[in-house]
């Protein structure tokens, strides 16, 4: 029991005030130790930036003291109505002499739940702006007098003791009087755009460093302190190549010794991931020499399964998966999926959903000291405000990896660039790994950052070449096409087909199957229930991943497959589309060389016009021009072996072009949008619900579940306690894209979008009904 047993902080459960501050604290001093001296902000606080923090954290909810608070937390009133932090900066007067850095506390308190300005709901200007002194009081009051003084002890001797500079006020304070005074000096000091970018930058820091502290000791959460890529990160890499016959590369070994970001560009199969690894365990070690604290390491890839993916190899690598953290919108997913074993009976379910949940909310707390994620979950980060100005504070100081950089498109790889630029002033090192990367890109990523790119040669590894350029002058649907597959079918081959959508995919496969026994034809695309898609990838990984003895069968994918699997074919046949993609896909054929140069056959797209435009698409997916450019030049190389040196030069020529000056001008423009939009921190106190619509719009789909499932969903939502049961719940949900959300409907009971679609467990989603007619069948692009 604390010394104000009386004064509790939440009810359920219950937490006393004092024991939830001093937890604050102690999170804060944790995350000051993990992150460091951030460089940039040391002209913005005269004093210590981690001196704001904390007694930001220690004050952050001393209004909780307010009378109408506690009868509300003891059940004594239904609610109060106020805001607790609002109160608590009556108390900063007494406690902090010093008038800067009173006013830095000041704003942290006053915004770790709320924006100062805005038009949206529940503003503090739009709360109390107008309320005169007397109105202010009547309000929020009262706030007793002898928890005042106790409140202002306690505060004082705990901050002393943690070596903060306070006073030891002998006066109690009119907290009411003082708080109405200092919340219009704020609404007054932050009412106009700032024009010291730093400031602003420092002020979202911070905000978004008394935040995580105040999350981190409500859950009662940790962050480790151990950073598993650090120094002995290369001799534990070297033990394990030894172990396996094997000996480090020329390329990784120079990454490992490469101080600052990087840019590798390096063959599949030559152990590019491992020299990123290398190099950021470098990384780590310079950024704490100089600044302190325990860099964290982020690995970022554009898509879900390829994220699962790493994590689960650097979990092995590191020997522990805890050592990892899954950042992505479903990690709550991954860790279900990993979990869960043939052995687990449906009973248990439920509580193994609740410990994925768990896990999933420790990364999403900052947790782990490595992630593997989407770009997205840290460019959140822009967003600002009490919701995610945390995201910064934690990628101060850090180490990130950008994997398959090329595979965003201009606008995405603009924005991915700006966001980039602001880890590069917040402390942060980049790297960016390719085995394919044009000239043109790299000018990109060296443009968004202020030091020096360091891209050492990759020697000549005399690596076999794995793949045979063929192109066929018909559609991939052709009949031609068609009767050619089926005669590699009939030869006992692994075949990897790929079509540019969804309706493409499900035809091929329609005619292709009957050509094999069941088991071994199996159709992957975007439009399937998360549960039967996982199945699916499962049934392709036992057939056809890599490793294991070759086996006849035949996959037909859409893009998805591209860097999602670790499989190895015989042979591809594939509809043209810009270069790099198809580069993608032929790397799913003689992965590791086993065979002489496989065959990759690219045929002929159909352009088409979308019902928004006139402008023509590649099967309706594909802007027109890159993927003209690609055939051109596959074509003209018609029956010659492939490898990265080769296609690096091919896709340097395309980015040479009319349409590539105009790639460039695009990426550059949204990079400078972004910058403008989201990282100009001018009105850091704002709200920024305007932005957060559109930053989901340009990142977010959608999901809805079949209108025959609700049932079944409905079922699942109680078979474990909250978060735990929606998890299970996923399971039904269909990747939608974001412009088909009209397709659905939202039950606002369950709280998930529903479609009324046609469903078949091999062939995924074919058709979704309006009230009145078909709004989409298999034969549209969806």
């Amino acid at each position: 029991m604390g010394p104000l047993p009386h004064l509790l902080a939440k009810s359920e459960p219950a937490e006393e005030l004092t024991d939830h501050l001093t937890g604050g604290l102690s999170a804060a001093t944790a995350l000051s130790q993990r992150v460091g001296d951030i460089a940039v902000l040391r002209p913005v606080f005269s004093a210590s930036f981690w001196t704001a923090v904390k007694l930001g954290i220690l004050c952050h909810d001393l209004g909780k003291a307010a009378a109408g608070f506690q009868d509300m937390i003891w059940g004594r009133a239904k609610s109060w109505g106020e805001r607790h932090e609002v109160v608590s900066l009556g108390f900063l007067a007494a406690l902090v002499p010093d008038a800067e850095l009173r006013d830095w506390i000041a704003v942290a308190v006053a915004t770790h739940h709320r924006p100062l300005h805005g038009d949206g709901k529940g503003s503090l200007a739009l709360l109390h702006q107008e309320d005169p002194a007397a109105e202010f009081v009547r309000r929020l009051g009262p706030v007793p007098t002898d928890d005042v003084r106790a409140l202002i002890r306690w505060t004082a001797e705990t901050a002393a003791a943690a070596g903060l500079p306070v006073a030891s006020p002998e006066h109690t304070p009119d907290v009411l009087a003082e708080a109405h005074e200092l919340l219009h000096h704020l609404l007054s000091s932050w009412r106009d755009p700032l024009y010291d970018d730093e400031k602003g930058l420092g002020a979202v820091i911070l905000q978004g460093a008394v935040t995580l502290a105040d999350h981190l000791s409500s859950a009662h959460g940790s962050l480790r302190t151990v950073q598993p890529l650090g120094t002995g990160f290369p001799a534990l890499l070297a033990a394990e190549f030894e172990a396996k016959g094997r000996t480090l590369r020329e390329h990784q070994t120079g990454a490992g010794t490469t101080h600052g970001h990087l840019l590798l560009r390096a063959p599949t199969g030559s152990g590019k991931t491992e020299a990123g690894l290398l190099w950021a365990s470098t990384q780590v070690t310079d950024i704490a020499e100089a600044v302190g604290g325990i860099p964290r390491v982020f690995y970022t890839l554009p898509y879900l399964a390829s994220i699962n993916a790493m994590a689960d190899r650097l979990g092995t690598l590191l020997g522990d998966p805890e050592h990892v953290g899954v950042a992505h919108s479903r990690a709550a997913s991954y860790h279900l999926a990993r979990a869960i074993g043939p052995e687990d009976a449906e009973g248990n379910h439920a509580e193994i959903a609740t410990k994925a949940v768990s896990r999933a909310n420790a990364t999403r707390l900052f947790r782990e000291t490595v992630r593997v994620g989407t770009p997205y979950q840290l460019m959140r980060g822009a967003l600002a405000g009490a919701a995610h100005s945390s995201v910064l504070i934690d990628a101060a100081n850090s180490v990130f990896v950008l994997d398959e950089l090329h595979a965003y498109d201009p606008t995405r790889l603009g924005y991915i660039l700006a966001t980039a630029s602001l880890w590069d002033r917040l402390g942060g090192r980049i790297a960016v790994l390719s085995a394919t990367l044009p000239d043109a890109l790299a000018e990109q990523f060296r443009a968004a950052l202020s030091g020096t790119v360091h891209e050492p040669e990759t020697p000549d590894l005399g690596l076999p070449r794995r793949h045979r350029l063929r192109t066929r002058p018909h559609h991939l649907t052709d009949d031609a096409a068609i009767g050619e597959i089926a005669s590699r079918l009939r030869d006992g081959e692994a075949v990897l087909v790929v079509a540019n959508n969804v309706r493409d995919a499900q035809t091929l496969f329609e005619e292709l199957s009957p050509l094999v026994p069941g088991n071994e034809a199996v159709l992957l695309h975007a439009r399937f229930r998360r549960d039967d898609r996982n199945r699916i990838e499962d049934r392709i990984r036992a057939r056809h991943g890599v490793g294991r003895p070759r086996t006849r069968g035949l996959v037909v994918a859409t893009q998805v497959v591209e860097v999602s699997l670790d499989v190895d074919f015989d042979c591809l046949y594939t509809s043209a589309a810009p270069l790099e993609a198809l580069l993608q896909r032929f790397g799913r054929v003689n992965r590791v060389a086993a065979l002489p140069p496989a065959d990759v056959v690219v045929h002929a797209a159909e352009f088409r016009t979308r019902s928004r435009g006139p402008e023509l698409y590649a099967d309706g997916v594909y802007e027109q021009d890159p993927v003209e450019l690609a055939w051109q030049i596959l074509n003209a190389h018609d029956g010659i072996e492939v490898d990265e040196i080769r296609a690096t030069e091919w896709l340097n020529d395309i980015y040479a072009s009319t349409w590539g000056e105009r790639w460039k001008a695009d990426v550059a423009a949204a990079r400078e949008a972004f910058t403008d939009a989201f990282l100009t921190f001018d009105m850091p106190f704002d709200g920024r619900e305007h932005l957060t619509e559109r930053f989901d719009e340009m990142f977010d789909g959608t999901e809805a579940i079949l209108l025959d499932d609700v049932d079944r969903y409905r079922t699942a939502l109680t078979s474990a306690p909250g978060a735990g049961g929606r998890l299970l719940a996923e399971n039904f949900l269909i990747p939608m894209p974001h412009w088909a959300r009209p397709l659905t409907r939202l039950d606002k009971e369950l709280k998930v979008r529903v479609m009324d679609g046609v469903y078949d467990a091999r062939l995924g989603l074919t058709e979704v009904r309006g009230p009145d007619r078909v709004l989409y069948r298999k034969g549209e692009i969806i």
